[in-house]
């Protein structure tokens, strides 16, 4: 009987061997190292559903909102992306906005430099209506621009042409192909 609780002891430790080294063997580090460049393409900041107010002095500058909204910091220029869309109040100090600018998509760097795309509609204080495909906007120098076509409708007139620059209040505007101009 001895020899038999012997050989059963030796099976269990043997067992408990065996399952000793599964278990170590399973504990291997199985984790994929993500590569440094991937680290670096990801969004330091995503927000979604945002509503972001500027104010100076109290007084509300401008209501930027969107669907979402990612930052990158690790990139060189740092820059902020709305892949879904953009739609901007500018108040300017004013009760009621000045103008108002909405895209499908839009980027701006850390230097002011705004890049909107795909359905771009500017409406100004005189409610005339910009509309393009590509518009730029450099906040430092308050100037917009485009090498896409452009069309512009006032109140009582359509402009438009290809290329286009103008300040932001599109009140000294320059077309630099006119296409047409039809008076109503």
């Amino acid at each position: 009987m001895k020899s038999t609780i012997s050989i059963f002891r030796i099976h269990i430790s043997l067992l408990a061997i065996v399952f000793l080294c599964i278990i170590i063997q399973s504990c291997e580090n199985k984790i994929p190292v993500i590569p440094k460049s991937d680290l670096l393409s990801l969004p330091s900041l995503t927000a979604r559903n945002f509503n972001t107010i500027f104010t100076d002095s109290g007084k509300i500058q401008l209501i930027l909102s969107g669907p979402i909204i990612e930052k990158f910091d690790k990139t060189s220029p740092q820059y902020a992306e709305f892949k879904s869309g953009l739609h901007v109040e500018v108040f300017k100090g004013h009760d009621k906005p000045v103008a108002i600018v909405t895209s499908k998509y839009a980027k701006c760097t850390d230097n002011n430099l705004w890049e909107l795309r795909d359905s771009v509609v500017v409406i100004n204080d005189n409610n005339e209506i910009l509309e393009t495909e590509l518009l730029y906007w450099n906040q430092e120098k308050d100037r917009i621009y485009t090498d896409r076509f452009v069309k512009i409708t006032g109140e009582n007139q359509v402009s438009q042409g290809i290329g286009f620059e103008s300040d932001t209040h599109l009140s000294r505007r320059r077309f630099f192909k006119v296409t047409a101009i039809i008076t109503q």
